[in-house]
């Protein structure tokens, strides 16, 4: 009797629910199709339609306005529905395409097939990134081995392989020079379009894979149960979640392949359905449908007003900017109530090789003659080759005037690189020392982002303010950011303050990351600054610095050495809770100042070079198998290492395709992405 009772009201919630929902999407829809730069508004639109309208206002709304809007129903649709698949899949409100490494997948898939110059129609691309997407999925599910029980595990190999697929894409896009705004702007995912072939076509694609899903609907119900039980009323779950991942791959892939990969949508999506009393799928996949292509059409249209009318194309701010804006506070707020698998035992989370560790010595004397090896090639390489002689009468102060003027501009960038890796490398080992998780690199935990959102703000607000500011305010963004995100991620568990959960901290790390780089991507739209400077800042470079840059890096080099000095408190705070206290360690304040000090070493660096990643994961960890887990020999190892990283990246960046050059930033993350897969392949705790 009571479920009967319940019916009715279940369906008229429904019906509710789906009526404002579609409602919604309609006025979006007009509203979407009266916005642009063309001066053309829902007015001259109506007088169109009443048969008396303008030759140019037909051929801005067929050629423009209704491409576009038509691309944002169809992105919206499939982005909704695969996000509904997936989390239904995993049972995990934060899986999303996105977030699981789909898209970026099917997005190195279709620059990987431009970059061999092939033309392929829209079926085709589309075929093309559904190979990416299934491969990236696959590598996930290898990665993760404890599959949906171990929902961190799942999310932290979906962010592994799409920075692992997104440096790929970005490399290939920097071996033309003139695609970077290309790669600006679709790589951020842009809704606008030339004509309707393409979101026509996608779109009836679309539609025909989207409606067989809701014979999906109720296993993914029973799924939701458990497997056990699921298997016990009959659902074939070997069978079912393949399935589900398979059709939520071909709709991720359609997406990207019409307008770029567009991040959080798949996730905003399904959360808000569920949040308007909509749980069972066969109404959870149409309702996020219509709510994921309400919330995309929204956000483009959010992105054209920011801009006035009359800007330029190379102004207008990708849409994929304004979601990541979104969906970047949506990810941190699920991350701090989601469970993501990993208990907080207190005992540290690190990865120790238990072989007997070679003498520190020889270790950190091998390093040293690394560096040294990797400097004297890097003066060497690049669109001016010098010779050994050459660069021997050099430093001897006798070579040609050619050879002098190439050696004394190349040495200042090396010696910057060098101490940027260096104090990246210190700053990994300070924040991994506090949250104790082998992945929380400074880039994964938000300090990158918050560090390169308070320089670009100095650079925007204040352009004439001394370059002395310009480090001290990336410094204070980086040590918020990273406050921001240890407030976040500790919170309260059952009304108890918690401790640190490791995998918490770097999930909620990436979305202040992705929030974080969402701002400053719309401040260099909206100001209109370089595109190009501004992107191979953000990527990481070291073109062009000076002596005077060396000066930014005293302070993190100060800091990395003041880490060695209170080596005991951070051995400590690899060993848990309980054990400090007992000895008198003042945890709170330790893990405070700890953090502030390789946020500080961090941003700092950031300042001086831009946002360049991995080096705080690579070299910490490569110390650690070297010398094991003692301070006092740990940093001094990683500083050495992060200083070789760096030094060979850049020196690679110069001369792959000299004379063009490859951001640093780009290459740490094409060495650094496989690391991390192999790492998180390997380490059996996280």
């Amino acid at each position: 009797m009571a479920v009967a009772v319940a019916l009715p009201g279940r369906r008229s919630r429904a019906v509710l629910v789906g009526g404002a929902l579609s409602l919604l999407l309609c006025l979006v829809g007009v509203l979407h199709l009266g916005i642009g730069a063309s001066g053309v508004g829902l007015e001259d639109i109506a007088d169109l339609l009443a048969g008396h309208g303008e030759s140019h206002t037909k051929d801005v709304l067929l050629g423009a306005r209704l491409p576009r809007t038509l691309t944002g129903l169809v992105v919206g649709v499939a982005l909704g529905v695969s996000g509904v698949l997936v989390q239904g899949a995993t049972r995990n409100p934060l899986a999303a395409p996105d977030t699981l490494g789909v898209n970026a997948g099917a997005y190195l898939a279709v620059v990987l097939v431009a970059f061999t110059g092939v033309s392929l129609g829209p079926v085709p691309a589309g075929g093309a990134a559904f190979l990416g997407g299934l491969l990236a999925i696959a590598v996930v599910h290898l990665l993760s081995r404890g599959g949906v029980s171990a929902p961190g595990r799942v999310l932290l190999a979906g962010a592994t392989v799409a920075l692992a697929c997104t440096a790929a894409a970005e490399f290939l896009q920097m071996l033309d020079v003139q695609a970077t705004r290309g790669l600006f702007f679709w790589g951020n995912g842009t809704l606008m379009q030339t004509g309707l072939e393409r979101p026509l076509v996608l779109g009836v694609f679309v539609a025909v894979v989207a409606v067989p899903a809701l014979l999906l609907a109720r296993p993914l119900d029973l799924l939701a149960l458990g497997d056990e039980t699921a298997q016990a009323m009959g659902v074939r779950v070997e069978r079912i979640r393949p399935a589900a991942f398979l059709v939520a791959v071909l709709l991720a892939a359609a997406a990207v392949s019409l307008a770029g990969p567009i991040g959080f949508i798949g996730l905003i999506a399904p959360v808000i359905v569920r949040q308007l009393g909509l749980r069972t799928h066969v109404l959870l996949i149409p309702a996020a449908a219509l709510t994921a292509a309400a919330v995309l059409l929204a956000a483009d249209a959010a992105a054209q007003l920011v801009v006035p009318p009359s800007a330029v194309y190379t102004s207008e701010i990708p849409v994929g900017v304004v979601t990541a804006l979104i969906g970047g506070p949506f990810f941190m707020v699920l991350a701090r109530r989601v469970s993501t698998g990993d208990a907080d035992t207190g005992a540290a989370v690190v990865v120790s090789d238990r072989r007997r560790a070679p003498v520190y010595a020889v270790a950190i004397g091998g390093g040293l003659v690394a560096l040294v090896v990797a400097m004297a090639l890097s003066l060497r390489v690049g669109d001016v080759e010098v010779s050994w002689g050459q660069l021997g009468a050099a430093l001897f102060g006798s070579a040609e005037q050619i050879t002098e003027a190439v050696v004394s501009y190349r040495l200042p960038r090396i010696l910057v690189a060098a101490v940027a890796g260096a104090c990246l490398a210190v700053a990994g080992t300070a924040v991994q020392a506090v949250v104790r998780n082998p992945l929380a690199e400074p880039g994964l935990v938000g300090v990158t982002g918050g560090a390169s959102l308070g320089a670009m703000l100095v650079i925007i607000a204040v352009p004439s303010a001394p370059l002395v500011v310009l480090p001290i305010a990336a410094g204070i963004g980086g040590v918020l950011m990273l406050a921001l995100v240890v407030a976040i991620a500790g919170g309260r568990r059952h009304g108890v303050r918690g401790g640190l959960d490791p995998t918490r901290v770097v999930l909620v790390g990436l979305g202040a990351g992705a929030t974080a780089m969402a701002l400053v991507n719309i401040m260099v739209v909206s100001s209109q600054m370089n595109i190009s400077a501004a992107l191979s800042w953000l990527a990481g470079s070291t073109y062009a610095r000076g002596f005077d840059a060396l000066g930014w890096l005293v302070v993190p080099a100060l800091v990395a050495a003041v880490l060695v000095a209170v080596a005991r408190p951070v051995n400590l705070l690899a060993l848990g809770d309980e054990l400090p206290r007992a000895l008198g360690l003042e945890l709170g304040r330790a893990r405070l100042l700890v953090l502030a000090a390789g946020a500080v070493m961090a941003s700092g660096t950031a300042a001086a070079v831009g946002a360049v990643g991995f080096v705080g994961l690579v070299a910490p960890h490569l110390a650690r198998r070297l010398v094991g887990n003692d301070t006092r020999r740990m940093v001094p190892m990683a500083a050495v290492l992060g200083a070789v990283l760096v030094v060979v990246s850049d020196a690679l960046g110069r001369w792959l395709l000299a004379p063009t050059e490859i951001p640093v930033g780009i290459v740490t993350a094409l060495v650094g992405a496989p690391y991390l897969v192999w790492l998180l392949r390997r380490t059996k705790e996280l």
